[in-house]
């Protein structure tokens, strides 16, 4: 496997909900879509968009999905290349 100084390699578990922010994402969906009848899979489909844009909008939100895994997208501090 090559390496380089400037990138970080994470591994994580081969399933970890809790440190995917893309799940706080859907739980907020689902949440937003409870006691909702779509007519039919075209307006089901609407309803998605629409409130994946109103979460688009929201980058407090967005941030709390983040914040929740304890991940950051900060920079870290410059590794020196291993000798």
């Amino acid at each position: 496997m090559a390496s380089a100084y400037w990138v970080t390699v994470i591994r994580l578990p081969a399933y970890a909900p809790d440190l995917n922010p893309t799940e706080g994402v859907w739980r907020w969906m689902k949440r937003g879509l409870t006691n909702t009848a779509a007519r039919g899979v075209d307006h089901l489909a609407q309803l998605v968009k629409r409130r994946l844009r109103a979460c688009q909008q929201q980058t407090d939100l967005l941030a709390g999905f983040l914040a929740s895994t304890g991940m950051t997208l900060g920079p870290e501090p410059p590794r020196q290349p291993e000798r």
